[in-house]
């Protein structure tokens, strides 16, 4: 029988292509751009799928799309879901998604003023080893005149967390559980934000959430504030 270019085993670099392919259309259709299905194939034709026509390449986004609706995730409207792919082929997909998930991309590094975006960003972040302390911002800005929340930097959260090594900056006790296989501590800006404080590792700690509230609501939140400038010695006093 005659090998074609849509009958040819498909590699592991290709099955690899094709998902990176893939969630790149869709985080720009996640972002209200309109992607060219065809354009995007004869691109990957060009390329990395030069072996294959243009029906193979459309029938593996399709699989893609069946994988990511078996994980619950959502997929590309233009590709519907075909499954029977075969075992190994939907694993490697299923894998490469996954690693991707864990990449970080320029967006990630994009301050927010989203706390939801936020922490996605720096959960990314965290499970990347950061060499050196982020620059962070020196007057973080208002997502609008009458919010209340700032426009931070999800590095800094990322390496604030990872300087703790899953230990409370405030009272030296363990993280009280993990998220997602990492300590749950929450970042603290000491000069609070909305009195002029910085987005920068100078001013912040990972807290427990008990001495996150207690920074915030207890009786001696002056005192234990101060003392987080003994304990941890990267902080710098603001003016």
């Amino acid at each position: 029988m005659e090998i074609t270019k849509s009958n040819r085993k498909w590699t592991d670099i290709e099955i690899k292509a094709a998902v990176d392919a893939y969630v790149d259309m869709l985080q720009r259709e996640l972002n209200g751009q309109r992607i060219n299905k065809a354009q995007e194939n004869r691109i990957l034709r060009l390329g990395a799928l030069a072996r294959r026509n243009d029906g193979a390449v459309e029938y593996r986004m399709q699989n893609i799309s069946a994988v990511l609706v078996q994980m619950g995730r959502q997929r590309i409207v233009g590709y519907k879901p075909a499954g029977h792919a075969g075992a190994n082929v939907e694993r490697i997909i299923r894998e490469r998604l996954i690693e991707l998930d864990d990449q970080p991309n320029p967006e990630d590094l994009e301050p927010t003023a989203d706390d939801a975006t936020l922490e996605r960003r720096a959960s990314k972040l965290e499970k990347r080893v950061i060499t050196m302390p982020p620059e962070g911002i020196e007057k973080p800005q208002q997502s609008a005149p009458s919010g209340t929340t700032f426009v931070r930097d999800p590095e800094v959260r990322a390496w604030v967390r990872q300087q703790a090594k899953g230990v409370c900056e405030g009272c030296g006790q363990p993280a009280p559980f993990l998220t997602d296989g990492i300590p749950f501590l929450e970042v603290h800006h000491v000069k609070h934000l909305a009195n002029n404080g910085s987005d920068r590792p100078s001013n912040a700690v990972a807290l427990c959430p008990n001495c996150h509230r207690r920074c915030h609501h207890s009786n001696d939140k002056d005192v234990f504030t101060a003392s987080l400038y003994e304990r941890v010695k990267r902080l710098v006093r603001e003016d």
